[in-house]
């Protein structure tokens, strides 16, 4: 069994091993920040919960909405490397402000730049895995570049609490470090990654026309819509470390919580990318999604440090069995010439799903208590599953 688990991988091109290491090296980067930017804003900074849920409701948005226009501009130019280049590049620039930030309206604008680099780069990176990746391989390869993307989003915050640890909750210390990762990713995909030659010599046409939007398939908005659904459902994780906070775990050791999800995650993303190949996705996306409701009803019964840590558990698994499944299927559901375009709808309406879930459940926190936040989580994630019992098998996701 392993040497033919060792012979897929063998078969993944090297570009997309160099994708995955790029992702990885920016994640260290970025979770250096994140990990330890909820605790920043509410310890150092004085902002509310509210706030906390209203800037990652905005930033997480923003990247998702951006991946719309960077996915159809990638399928018009015919290029999508160099895209991803300049969106990497700007997530590493934004990277000193948060080091310097007096305010929570800095540390917003620093957020929004991070995460537009982010929505540049999300879509023509994912379009240029499905370009790269043979048909019968396109799940193990999501699986695996979420797999390395999420090895980084483990070592970011392992290494923010050794050096939270080592620097005395020197917060700002700690952000300035997070730049040299990410230097480093950009480096390495612009001389690393070899964009297929065809792609390039397409005919340009407009891929956001309403002749090219004709040709996305019903199967591929249905996609869309229960991907919509299921990020309401899925609102920060900023929320696991702000229900670490209330255990009394130690600030320095509280984003161990964020390095217990990202290890499952990353565990998990390769082999269920790999599952993703052979099974129906409507069974497999059910799984995660029920997996996801058991996340939040252990983390609306408690913050104790065990319970937290459980529930962020459940969280990463969730995360390693239905987000690199989702690309796959945006993949398999789109045409080839617009793939950019494709991926970026998707994260369009998850953008929008985002941000209202992220903001709502910051409100629901300061006016209702963590438990509701939670408990609101489960039940739009059972809404998901009653749409993929009533529809998924119609549509046909997976033959």
């Amino acid at each position: 069994m392993m040497p033919k688990r060792f012979a897929i991988l063998r078969q993944i091109p090297s570009s997309i091993w160099v994708l995955g290491f790029v992702s990885m090296l920016m994640d260290i980067s970025s979770e250096l920040v994140h990990s330890l930017l909820p605790m920043f804003l509410v310890a150092s900074l004085g902002a509310s919960v509210a706030t906390v849920g209203l800037i990652e409701g905005v930033a997480e948005s923003t990247a998702l909405i951006v991946k719309v226009f960077s996915g159809a501009l990638s399928d018009y130019l015919g290029n999508r490397k160099w895209l991803a280049v300049a969106g990497y590049a700007l997530g590493a620039l934004s990277k000193p402000f948060f080091a310097i930030a007096p305010s929570a309206g800095l540390v917003l604008t620093a957020r929004l730049a991070d995460r537009v680099g982010k929505g540049l780069r999300g879509a023509p990176r994912d379009a240029l895995v499905a370009d790269i990746a043979p048909p019968h391989l396109r799940g193990a390869a999501f699986g695996l570049r979420q797999s390395l993307d999420t090895v980084g989003a483990f070592f970011g915050p392992l290494l923010a609490v050794g050096l939270m640890l080592l620097w005395a909750n020197d917060f700002r210390r700690v952000f300035w470090i997070a730049v040299i990762p990410g230097v480093m990713a950009v480096a390495l995909l612009a001389v690393g990654v070899r964009e297929p030659a065809k792609l390039g010599a397409a005919k340009r046409t407009n891929p956001i026309s309403v002749e090219s939007l004709k040709k996305l398939s019903r199967p591929y908005w249905w996609v869309v819509g229960i991907g919509a659904v299921f990020t309401l459902a899925r609102f920060s994780e900023a929320f696991l470390v702000l229900r670490a906070m209330q255990g009394g775990m130690s600030v320095a050791l509280i984003p161990l919580v964020m390095v217990a999800m990202n290890l499952v995650y990353a565990l998990s993303a390769y082999p269920f990318g790999k599952l993703a190949d052979n099974m129906e996705h409507r069974k497999l996306l059910m799984i995660g999604v029920a997996v996801l409701i058991a996340a939040d009803l252990v983390l609306a019964h408690g913050s104790h440090w065990t319970t937290v840590l459980l529930g962020a558990t459940l969280w990463g698994l969730h995360m390693g069995l239905t987000q690199g499944l989702l690309a796959t299927m945006v993949a398999d559901t789109a045409p080839v010439d617009l793939r950019g375009t494709a991926f970026g709808f998707f994260n369009l309406l998850s953008g929008l799903a985002l941000l209202a879930a992220s903001t709502v459940a910051g409100l629901m926190w300061d006016g209702l208590g963590a438990a509701a936040t939670f408990y609101s989580g489960a039940f739009f994630s059972l809404a998901t599953l009653a749409l993929l019992a009533m529809r998924g098998r119609a549509l046909k996701l997976r033959e």
